[in-house]
């Protein structure tokens, strides 16, 4: 039984080297950001006195516009309006796909 069990979680980590590998050698390019949408503060984070960073990886075509967002951390309550903002970015044009490391701050009394 143990056996099995071994056998199937190293059958899993073997299946996940590509994704991995794949994710290792996607750039993170840090290219120019040309067109940028500032978040909307949520109500209900006004409302609580909420603020906080969340961190953003989004992934950018070649032609500069962002394919996907994917949150890395943050309030659920501001991931969402980050997520909105990010998303209608537009950066500089580069040579291929890039990941995008992106933080944005939000402070009740800033927004």
């Amino acid at each position: 039984m143990r056996a099995k069990s071994l056998l199937s979680l190293l059958a899993v980590a073997v299946c996940m080297i590509p994704a991995i590998a794949g994710r290792a050698q996607e750039s993170s390019a840090n290219r120019k950001i040309v067109q940028q949408t500032t978040p909307v503060y949520p109500e209900i984070a006004k409302k609580m006195n909420l603020s906080g960073t969340v961190k953003i990886i989004a992934t950018v075509a070649p032609d500069g516009k962002v394919k996907t967002v994917e949150p890395m951390g943050g309030s659920p309550v501001l991931i969402m309006a980050a997520k909105e903002a990010v998303s209608h970015w537009k950066f500089a044009t580069g040579p291929a796909e890039s990941r995008e490391v992106i933080e944005l701050h939000f402070n009740p009394q800033g927004n």
